[in-house]
This record gives structure tokens, C-alpha cells and sequence, in this order.
């Protein structure tokens, strides 16, 4: 219930913020071309809240809070007064109701950058980027423990998230990429990881994990917390046991236990030590061969880790001063544009899965209410995703879009006169069929996301 009402406030808050922003840039630039505004709304529906400032705007806060909307003086709309047809938002020249309809997502678009220094100036603590097990490809690559991956090509990676976040667009696109990392000696390496060999057909969420990359913060102690029923632990250990070895081998950490299975044949049983309640036992248990999220067959016993008792200390801090922070919030806004953009051609390619791409408001509800749990430069950072998502999005050229207007006004000024009346309510219709679509996506994704999987 905590995590509901959390998810619900959230939602609220982030929408109530992009949104204000949004209509914002186009109720500003509006005034400054000389357009009346009627009605400045966040939210649609009943007015919860309504005031006539002394503009003659009204100004309202709505029943249903998943958007806004500026209403200008306009003759498609309503009759306007021979007075007041200067103040009209279709009398306006194309270029002046070009620079209205970009100034929303403009202002999505400085709204992330300002985040972005915020969150830069704030300090986002994360996790060293410091490699604490390696498997598979990691370890084909001679990465080991200990090593602090510097660099994923060209991007700096000061922390572990940035780590992941600058590996992924490689994991998805199946394209090798070369890491600048410090040994356990300090000494300068370059390491070329072969990301090409990733299975094909695999959830795309799982990439990562198929790396086998290990950070050190992700080291669980060896103990056991479930155990899958029908397999070779079942019956023989028990949650809590600690596991000491396997035939002999000292077993440090949790992720130490899959590479000391694989070394044995199939059919060939191991001496399992354990610690229970002070005692320890030697157990011979013969390990099975299974497939796990389409990942390629392992050796296993079939238990789960216990995981933390309690998360470990973060050791690295991502911070700027507020003059440095400015270029490093235009660096980050200008890389995870592109990013954006990269991940719309990937799901119109089929090269993602559009499951996994297009998130509805539970997706962002969650995940606005669990990066606020994390303080507040992480909510900060999430925020400004959500900005820059929102701002780019509204680009599209569909109609009833801000970038579906402005299609529209691109026409107009190549064919030199306005589209007709006819063609426009034609690209509503087309428009609207198109956003009922992606609305449906995204709600579908909501709950195969969340509540089937």
C-alpha cells in the first residue's frame, strides 16, 4: 500500500512539474506574439481550481492531472471580435505560430538541462564502477576482480550506473566496444568487450546480467535463501545454510558458486560444505543442467541467494561545482538525446522489443516513486529523463502533436498558403487513431510489465 500511495504521489508531482513547464513555453511565447490566451490548464477535465488573473487569462487546475493544455483566441474555434482579431492565434504569421507551438517542447528541453545541474550540483552517490566477479563474456574479455572500468569507449564512466547506462545501447545493438580500465595495480589496460556474441532472441532487460559483469558492491555472502523445488538442494540444504566450499575450493562471495559448478562435468557429483547453526557439513550433491532466461544452459543446484542484510555503503559520489556543472548538463542532456533517439529507431526496426521500450503511467509511476526513495538527485535525474522524453515525443510529426502542427506549418510554407480545412481534420483523425494506438501500447505494457510478469 506504501508503495502504491508512494507511486501515485510521485506520478502526480513529476506530471504536475513537466506539464506546468510545458504549456508554459507555449502560454509565454503566445503573449510575446501578441496571442490572447483564454484558458492556462494543468490536468484536463473539471476545473478543481479556477482564477481569472488580471490578463484575462484564466488559470485552472483539473479533475484528471496526465496533462494540460493552452487555450488561445482562435477563429477556427469560436467567433472573435473585429476588435480582437489582431489577438487572434490563427491571424498570427506562420513563423510566429511556429516559434508558439516549439516553445512547449523547448521548454521540456531547458527544463531537463536545469535538472540535469541541479542533480550535478546536488551530488548523485552511486557505486564505484570496480569489477567484483566476472563470467562469460567479461571474463573472455580479461576482465578481473578488482579492476576499475574507466571508460566505455569514448564515455567516461565515474560510477557504476553510468557504467550501465553507457554499456547498454552496445549490449542492444550487439556491437563490440573497447573499455579503458585500471587494474588492481593501478596499471592502465584496454579491454575490447565482445558483445556480438550475446545470444540473439533474449529479453532485452537481461543483457546486461548475460555480460557477466559482477560489481564489487553486487558481491552477496554465499547463503542460501530459496530453494527451487525438484532440484539436487532440495531436501539436502536449507535457507540460511552458508556455503563454504565446493570439492574443496574456498567460496568467498555468492557469484563464486556458478563458475566453481561449471567446471564440473554433467552427472558428476560435488562435496558441497556448508556452515548451519554453528556446525559445519559436507553434503555430495550432484548438480543439474538448466536454461534460465534464455540464456545458455548452466550447471546448477537450484538455490537462490539469501541477498544483503543490508544494502552496502555507496563509495562514489558524482558531483560538480555550479560553473563546471553547466557543460556537464549539456554534455548528458545531448548524449541521452541521442540515446532517445537511437532507442525509437531500434523499436520501429524491430531490433527491441516495443514491450520493453513504450511505458504507460504505472511504468512511470514506479519508477518516478523508486528513484525518489534513492534522495534527491536520483529524482532529480529521472525527472530530467522524463522532460527530455516528453519534449521529444511531442515532436513527433502526428497530428494533434505540437510536432503534427508543425508539419502542418512546414506545408504552409512550402505551398504558401495554408492547408485546407478539409486536409487538416483529415490528419486529426489520422492523428488521433495513431495516439489511441500508442496509448493502448502503453497501457498493454503496463500491465504485462507490472502486474503478468
Amino acid at each position: 500500500m506504501a508503495e502504491f500511495i508512494g507511486s501515485v504521489w510521485w506520478l502526480i508531482v513529476s506530471l504536475a512539474v513537466l506539464v506546468t513547464f510545458h504549456e508554459f513555453g507555449h502560454f509565454w511565447v503566445a503573449r510575446r506574439c501578441g496571442v490572447r490566451v483564454l484558458r492556462f490548464s494543468i490536468g484536463f477535465g473539471k476545473p478543481l481550481w479556477l482564477r481569472r488573473g488580471r490578463d484575462g487569462t484564466e488559470y485552472a487546475i483539473a479533475a484528471i492531472p496526465l496533462g494540460g493544455y493552452v487555450r488561445m483566441l482562435d477563429e477556427r474555434e469560436a467567433a472573435v471580435p473585429d476588435e480582437a482579431l489582431d489577438e487572434a492565434f490563427n491571424r498570427k504569421t506562420v513563423w510566429q505560430r511556429i516559434a508558439i507551438v516549439s516553445a512547449g517542447p523547448l521548454a521540456n528541453l531547458i527544463l531537463c538541462v536545469a535538472l540535469l545541474w541541479a542533480m550535478f550540483v546536488v551530488g548523485r552517490p552511486d557505486y564505484a564502477p570496480t569489477v567484483g566477479a566476472v563470467q562469460g563474456i567479461a571474463q573472455q574479455a580479461g576482465l578481473a576482480s578488482k579492476d576499475r572500468i574507466e571508460a566505455v569507449g569514448d564515455r567516461a564512466t565515474p560510477t557504476w550506473s553510468e557504467l550501465q547506462m553507457a554499456l547498454l545501447p552496445a549490449a542492444l545493438d550487439r556491437r563490440d566496444v573497447r573499455l579503458r580500465v585500471r587494474d588492481a595495480d593501478n596499471n592502465p589496460r584496454v579491454r575490447t568487450l565482445r558483445l556480438s556474441q550475446l545470444p540473439a532472441g533474449i529479453d532485452e532487460r537481461t543483457l546486461l546480467g548475460q555480460i557477466g559483469l559482477i560489481g564489487q558492491h553486487q558481491l552477496q555472502p554465499p547463503v542460501v535463501g530459496q530453494i527451487a523445488p525438484g532440484t539436487p538442494a532440495a531436501g539436502v540444504l536449507q535457507a540460511g545454510d552458508r556455503v563454504l566450499a565446493i570439492n574443496g575450493t574456498p567460496v568467498r562471495w555468492y557469484d563464486d558458486i556458478g563458475p566453481l559448478l561449471q567446471r564440473q562435468g554433467a552427472d558428476t557429483a560435488v562435496m558441497v560444505d556448508i556452515e548451519r547453526s554453528g556446525q559445519r557439513y559436507a553434503w555430495s550433491i550432484t548438480p543439474i543442467r538448466r536454461q534460465q532466461n534464455g540464456a545458455p544452459s548452466r550447471l546448477i543446484l537450484g538455490i537462490q541467494s539469501a541477498g544483503f542484510p543490508e544494502p552496502p555503503p555507496q563509495d562514489a559520489l558524482q558531483r560538480y561545482g555550479p560553473i563546471a556543472a553547466v557543460p556537464a548538463a549539456l554534455r548528458e542532456s545531448w548524449y541521452q538525446t541521442r540515446q532517445l533517439f537511437e532507442m525509437i529507431a531500434r523499436a520501429f526496426t524491430g531490433r527491441v522489443s516495443v514491450q520493453n521500450t513504450i511505458g504507460g503511467p504505472v511504468t512511470i509511476a514506479r519508477a518516478a516513486n523508486a528513484y525518489a526513495q534513492l534522495g534527491p538527485a536520483w529524482y532529480l535525474t529521472v525527472l530530467a529523463l522524463l522532460s527530455l522524453s516528453l519534449g521529444i515525443l511531442n515532436l513527433l510529426p502526428i497530428p494533434l502533436l505540437d510536432g503534427g502542427h508543425l508539419m502542418y506549418y512546414l506545408i504552409e510554407l512550402v505551398k504558401g498558403s495554408p492547408l485546407s480545412e478539409r486536409a487538416m481534420a483529415a490528419g486529426q483523425y489520422v492523428g488521433l487513431a495513431l495516439l489511441a494506438g500508442l496509448m493502448g501500447l502503453a497501457f498493454y505494457n503496463d500491465i504485462v510489465n507490472n502486474f503478468i510478469r
